[in-house]
């Protein structure tokens, strides 16, 4: 959430997201695999720290840069 491209959108070409694109809001961030941008928001909590999300306890790799291939944790 911290890099300056990541979005909440709410719309596209002005109009509202429609439930079957992600709305009422959605995640967007570029500069990860797309699995790292919510489809649909419940929530958003902010933590002073890091802290593994829904697809890093399950295996993924917590930052997801597609260019070094880190799809996967090492642990």
């Amino acid at each position: 959430m911290l890099d300056d491209d990541v979005i909440v959108a709410h719309s596209v070409l002005g109009k509202p997201l429609t439930r079957e694109h992600g709305g009422p809001v959605r995640m967007v961030i570029p500069n990860r695999y797309a699995w790292k941008g919510a489809k649909w928001l419940k929530s958003i909590e902010l933590h002073a720290e890091d802290r593994l999300g829904f697809w890093e306890v399950r295996g993924y790799h917590n930052y997801a840069d597609p260019w070094l291939k880190q799809r996967f944790s090492d642990h």
